[in-house]
């Protein structure tokens, strides 16, 4: 990487940002390794710039910040091309007088090269905390490399797509960071992902107050992780497969396990209003899993977009023998120019705060609609707010 123009610069800032999944890959970096701030840097010769940050102790370096290259460890993992990982700065032997800790006043680190595939060096994915942290465990290193593969792949599917038609472009990228994401959170994060619950469940069994919320955080975060990676999971089998299985069996009690899904989402929305109509008075040959999936994807999604102080509406019926289940809430709509594209996979409105998910939700809603062989449309208004509506033909 040789140019350090502004426009570079910025322009890189912007291929970063436009991968949706980074924010939930830094956060993810965070909760598995129990460090406070991770970022995407671009490195060069002359420069470091902070191109995406989750940032939890108030470190202060943002997006487009900078520091001297030279101060930073990143320059060290640039020559080499490999990791530098440090648990205890300051009784490592080797970096217990480096200036590095010194000047940023840090205990434990970690820094993973960003290589594009064409061999340019982008920059580093980094990891720090003024506490001591075991980071230089086998796994966790994995994790770090896996996603620094993966943004380098997307950098360099961004690159590909300014050279040719946006449509083919996109496919592309889409397929190369949907195989190599898949491989990661479907193999790399499951080990450490039950290391993490495991401490988590373990510590909310302790009798020590402190060390009890801890492990119930912990286990709320691992129970998060956990969603992300079963997203991944059917989105490949989408995609790669026969789209997302569905086992139809004839359900007489539908009507009560969609009331459940309800119920779950209004204890975690306790200060939320969700009105429910459900109404499923026969039998129904379905997926009642798989349907309690397509409710919580819809609720969740109201409950986060919707107007806080307007109602959720969820209804469910059998009418015309198709069976119709929506989700309305009142707040600002979905642009006209946008509806078409909320089913896409990776897609999230230009309003969604960074590090809310990966943008799988609604896709996967369509296709566990598209097994049960029916359909799912969105409309939305100001005056009549929005609506997701899924209709599945009684068989």
């Amino acid at each position: 990487m040789n140019d350090d123009s502004e426009q570079a610069i910025a322009d890189d800032i912007a291929a970063v940002a436009r991968i949706s999944a980074v924010p939930s890959m830094l956060r993810i970096c965070c909760q598995a390794t129990g460090m406070g701030f991770a970022a995407v840097a671009r490195v060069s010769d002359g420069n470091w710039t902070a191109c995406a940050v989750q940032d939890d102790i108030q470190f202060g370096l943002k997006v487009g910040g900078r520091l001297e290259v030279q101060t930073t460890l990143c320059s060290e993992s640039r020559t080499a091309r490999r990791p530098v990982v440090i648990d205890h700065a300051s009784q490592d032997p080797v970096y217990a007088g480096h200036h590095t800790p010194r000047i940023y006043n840090i205990e434990s680190y970690i820094s993973v090269p960003i290589v594009l595939p064409n061999g340019e060096y982008f920059g580093n994915l980094c990891g720090i905390d003024p506490k001591p942290a075991k980071v230089s465990d086998v796994r966790t290193v994995a994790v770090f490399e896996r996603f620094a593969e993966l943004i380098a792949l997307q950098l360099e599917s961004e690159q590909r797509r300014e050279d040719a038609e946006s449509a083919l472009t996109t496919e592309r990228a889409t397929a190369e960071l949907r195989e190599h994401f898949i491989a990661v959170l479907g193999h790399d994060l499951r080990s450490p992902l039950s290391a993490i619950a495991m401490t988590g469940e373990l510590l909310a069994r302790r009798p020590e107050a402190d060390l009890e919320k801890m492990g119930q955080r912990l286990g709320k975060s691992a129970k998060r992780m956990a969603l992300l990676i079963e997203d991944v999971m059917d989105f490949a089998r989408a995609r790669l497969g026969n789209g997302i299985g569905a086992k139809l069996v004839d359900t007489d009690d539908l009507g009560r396990q969609l009331a459940d899904v309800v119920a779950e989402l209004r204890a975690a929305y306790p200060d939320r209003e969700v009105v429910s109509r459900i109404a499923i008075d026969a039998t129904v040959r379905c997926d009642a899993g798989r349907l309690q999936q397509l409710l919580s994807n819809l609720l969740g999604n109201a409950l986060t977009y919707g107007a806080v102080d307007q109602p959720v509406e969820v209804d469910a019926r059998i009418r015309d023998e198709v069976l119709e289940i929506s989700v309305a809430n009142q707040g600002e709509p979905i642009p006209s120019e946008s509806q078409g594209r909320v089913f896409e996979p990776y897609w999230r409105p230009v309003s969604s705060a960074p590090g809310g998910g990966l943008g799988l939700g609604l896709y996967i809603c369509a296709e566990i609609i598209k097994a049960h062989d029916g359909g799912l449309k969105v409309t939305s208004s100001l005056d009549k707010g929005t609506r997701f509506m899924a209709q599945l033909p009684l068989r």
